[in-house]
């Protein structure tokens, strides 16, 4: 066997070479549209197959199948599925703004684009707006190039009339780089086009003052600033969103218009969801209440008409695809045949040129055509004069043709149009017939020339032509540019109905919440050796804060809490605390209320419920606490002003001061509340051992044992002084103090 005709080449070179080819070919053939005419190869193949089938808007519908077998057996040798899939596309109304297809049968429905019949079901046709690629295609206008097998002949473009290009937009994946084209309104990117047919050194903003934004097939709101709309044409990049519309009849939400592409069943399913995973309670009911004369209308039934329907819609747009975000990305194929990312005023002039260039080609070939005409209409001026003499050649001569070029002076294609006339029409020539087609003809061709010479009447030309297509195919504007705040989700504590809730922490730091607040924690059973600590009551969608022994805080939704019907769960479960803490506290209600923490070493400060609330599992740093002291439960202010401060030690120091004496702080030590030696402290030999916080009417009752001692607050003279003193010594019988209490009597 020969070798001489095989080529060595490395693998890497090889391997190379041929990805190379293969991208651009998905680049330059499949993936990406064409500046002129906006389309894909299979859409122009698709369209031009229709055209050539007669399928025009006024004929009748033809079986989709038949024009499916001409696309890919004359065109595209592809799939025919694929095919299919993009005819179907240019026939639904909710998938493209204005469509190139007119379909008969079931060509599938927003909820399901993907729900359409076979194509051997369907019938189609092409639509009243194809017209605007096809009306130019036999005027000279196009560049045509053999199919794939080389049998015929199809156009490399279609001849637009309209920037197509963004008025349908596009998507598609290349390799290594896409393209997100948004539909367009037709009559803003058309009075936007004339404003720079006008005005050539047009800006940006100018031309946005025309097109204000992409304008989907659909009536859902676009809410993206106009700053970033600005930015997207500029760069030819970024992302826009669209927001679904709302109405309300008889406390019912009803959603009238989706963003584009999205279903309405699916919306319903990921309401659905959150209901059955309870994290939606304020919704109760859905239904689909959608039908030929209302295409979206989807009901949402609130729990009740106590729920605000704004917040509750806020939290559907963050949380479903009733708010959506679209990539945009204005990448096509331009006039110099390369893909590109490009700005919309780069879209725009561009086409422009490609628009004034094809309507210059058509002039030209219709120019061509009139003087072409012309000549032979002079030919058959002079048959006519000399009508005997040319019938007389005709019958005598053997070569007739030369007879007639030599002696009338003839070319050669006068003379072959006078021999194909039929004797009946030679004999038949008027005079003044050829010389009223003569002149309009004349007419026509001055005009032509005139308008060819002249860049300003050539604009004008395309000016006329865009305003007439305007008129023919223009709309309003479907998808109405609305400035909204940015959506948010609700937080669960929101979400969920609020119902009074008692929480409930035993002393070895088991957790439960109780419905109501006429509990008695006492009576709940506890585990062998274990016994009631701390009690708080708030809502259920509060927060319940915990504090440990260490001066640490935590916090836990008391919604999540395990039910007071059982003996609860360790708060070790679903928190980390320090190996030797000591739950010793429960707190909750409003953010804002605030509470005295203390140490046992004679430090405290006051702070806001909302600094205690920690985001960790491990909770954070709320007293800091000297060297082996120990926190105390913390105690709720009602008045900062007039409120005062009984400290007692376990040896009988009482010490009462004005609470405003205590700093407010978010952490940390705070100040000295009463005076303790600090070597005492260290050996556990004196210590705080509670603290209260009474109004300058209340009782201050001391326990110690049995013991009880009521002071009135006439009786707190020889107690009182300035914050971090020692205190004076409480009678005999209560140097061993237990606790302290209030009391109102």
């Amino acid at each position: 066997m020969s070798t001489n005709n095989i080529e060595s080449m490395p693998l890497y070179e090889f391997a190379e070479k041929a990805y190379l080819d293969y991208s651009m070919a998905v680049i330059l053939d499949r993936a990406l549209p064409h500046i002129g005419d906006g389309m894909k190869p299979v859409q122009r193949r698709i369209v031009y197959a229709m055209s050539e089938l007669g399928l025009k808007a006024t004929a009748k519908h033809k079986k989709s199948a038949r024009t499916i077998g001409d696309v890919i057996g004359k065109f595209h040798p592809h799939g025919e599925v694929a095919c299919y899939d993009a005819m179907v596309l240019m026939a639904q109304s909710f998938s493209y703004r204005y469509t190139l297809v007119d379909g008969q049968g079931n060509w599938g429905s927003p909820d399901d684009p993907k729900s359409f019949a076979a194509m051997r079901y369907t019938e189609s046709r092409l639509s009243p707006y194809a017209e605007v690629l096809l009306t130019e295609v036999g005027a000279g206008t196009v560049d045509w190039m053999p199919n794939f097998d080389g049998t015929l002949e199809e156009p490399a473009l279609l001849p637009a009339r309209l920037p197509n290009i963004i008025l349908n937009g596009t998507t598609g994946i290349a390799v290594g780089m896409a393209t997100d084209i948004p539909p367009h309104n037709l009559t803003e990117v058309v009075n936007a086009l004339i404003y720079l047919l006008d005005n050539p050194d047009a800006t940006l903003k100018d031309i946005c003052k025309y097109i204000l934004a992409p304008d989907f097939p659909t009536e859902a709101e676009i809410i993206t600033p106009r700053d970033e709309i600005l930015k997207i044409y500029k760069t030819g990049h970024g992302s826009l969103r669209m927001r679904a519309v709302y109405t309300t009849e008889e406390d019912e939400i009803i959603i009238t218009a989706l963003p584009h592409q999205v279903s309405g069943a699916k919306i319903l399913e990921q309401i659905a969801e959150q209901m059955q995973n309870k994290k939606l309670p304020l919704v109760s009911d859905l239904r689909d209440e959608s039908d030929h004369e209302n295409p979206t209308r989807l009901v949402i039934v609130p729990r009740s008409n106590r729920v605000e329907i704004e917040p509750l819609m806020d939290h559907l747009f963050a949380t479903t695809e009733l708010e959506r975000s679209y990539r945009v990305n204005l990448n096509m194929i331009g006039l110099n045949g390369r893909p590109q990312v490009k700005g919309l005023l780069t879209i725009l002039n561009e086409w422009l040129d490609y628009r004034l260039t094809t309507v210059k080609r058509r002039l030209a070939y219709r120019l061509d055509i009139v003087q072409k005409r012309l000549h032979i209409l002079t030919g058959f001026l002079v048959a006519y004069l000399n009508l005997d003499a040319v019938i007389h050649l005709i019958r005598e001569e053997d070569v007739p043709k030369a007879a007639l070029m030599k002696k009338f002076k003839l070319s050669e294609e006068q003379a072959d149009a006078i021999l194909d006339i039929k004797l009946r029409q030679l004999a038949r020539l008027e005079e003044n017939q050829i010389k009223t087609e003569q002149k309009k003809l004349s007419e026509e061709q001055e005009e032509l020339e005139q308008i060819l010479k002249s860049s300003a009447r050539l604009k004008k030309l395309v000016h006329t032509e865009l305003t007439a297509d305007t008129k023919q195919y223009g709309d309003a504007r479907r998808s109405p540019i609305v400035m909204r705040k940015e959506a948010q989700a609700m937080r669960e504590t929101e979400i969920l109905p609020t119902e009074s809730v008692t929480v409930i922490i035993s002393t070895m730091g088991w957790v439960r919440a109780a419905k109501g607040h006429e509990v008695d924690p006492n009576s709940l059973s506890y585990k062998s050796g274990d016994a009631f600590q701390a009690q708080a009551k708030g809502r259920s969608n509060q927060l319940a804060v915990f504090l440990d022994s260490t001066g640490r805080s935590y916090s836990l939704p008391a919604h999540s809490l395990p039910s007071a019907r059982g003996q609860g769960e360790p708060l070790t479960g679903r928190l980390n605390p320090p190996a030797n803490a000591q739950f010793i506290s429960v707190l909750m209600g409003d953010p804002e209320q605030y509470y005295l923490l203390a140490s046992d070493a004679g430090y405290g400060f006051t702070v806001k419920l909302g600094d205690l609330y920690a985001k960790n599992r491990a909770g954070k740093t709320a007293l800091s606490l000297p060297n082996g002291a120990k926190a105390l439960p913390p105690k709720l202010l009602a008045d900062k002003e007039t409120d005062r401060v009984a400290a007692v030690t376990n040896t009988g120091h009482l010490l009462l001061f004005e609470l405003k004496e205590l700093p407010e702080l978010t952490k940390g030590k705070g100040n000295k509340i009463l005076n303790i030696p600090s070597s005492r402290i260290l050996t556990r030999e004196e210590f705080l051992v509670d603290i209260a916080v009474l109004s300058p009417k209340q009782f201050l009752i001391i326990l110690s044992g049995n013991k009880k001692l009521k002071l009135k607050p006439t009786d707190w003279q020889h107690y009182q002084g300035e914050r971090g003193r020692r205190g004076n010594k409480l009678p005999r019988g209560f140097q061993k103090v237990d606790t302290l209490k209030v009391s109102d009597d």
